[in-house]
């Protein structure tokens, strides 16, 4: 299964912006798989004293970022979960904002940060393992619109790929 199986039903045209961003080559669990470590490789390659740099007074620490990208794949694999084991009850959406303050993340250590994500990723791996193609293209509600089990997980891959850049581009 491939980011380019996706049909526009699938998901809010908003997520684009991630799903766009996924490998057309890449099956969904070798994806997250190949990017459980890459990112860990990306984030142990930036220099400590960039760990909690902002580039703008309102703008989150790279720790900051990387909790978030951890929080959005508990969300997701949330939905995935639910949407496919036929789940039809909407999902509420998530304030974003709201989950980085109590996170502390600037008070973690990077390696405390990369455990965490290396779990969640794992997670949802198995999940992903645990689901067939009937399950994953099916479609509940989350955030007011049609959401897909799969359009959930590829998300999560162009989302992180997302902050990797914003990070490149913006921290670094």
């Amino acid at each position: 299964m491939k980011v380019t199986d996706l049909s526009p039903l699938e998901c809010n045209a908003y997520y684009e912006t991630y799903t766009n961003k996924v490998s057309k080559d890449i099956t969904l669990i070798d994806g997250f798989i190949d990017a459980k470590n890459s990112v860990v490789d990306f984030f142990k390659s930036i220099p400590e004293h960039k760990l909690e740099y902002q580039y703008a007074s309102d703008k989150w620490s790279i720790k900051e970022i990387l909790q978030h990208i951890i929080d959005t794949e508990r969300v997701f694999m949330y939905r995935c979960f639910r949407i496919a084991r036929h789940d039809t009850k909407p999902l509420a959406g998530f304030e974003q904002d709201d989950f980085i303050n109590p996170s502390n993340a600037n008070k973690k250590t990077l390696d405390d940060l990369l455990e965490e994500y290396k779990t969640v990723r794992q997670s949802f791996i198995e999940l992903l393992k645990s689901l067939n193609t009937t399950d994953l293209k099916f479609i509940g509600h989350a955030s007011g619109n049609p959401l897909s089990a799969r359009a959930a997980a590829f998300i999560i891959l162009g989302h992180e790929i997302h902050h990797i850049d914003v990070i490149k581009d913006r921290y670094l």
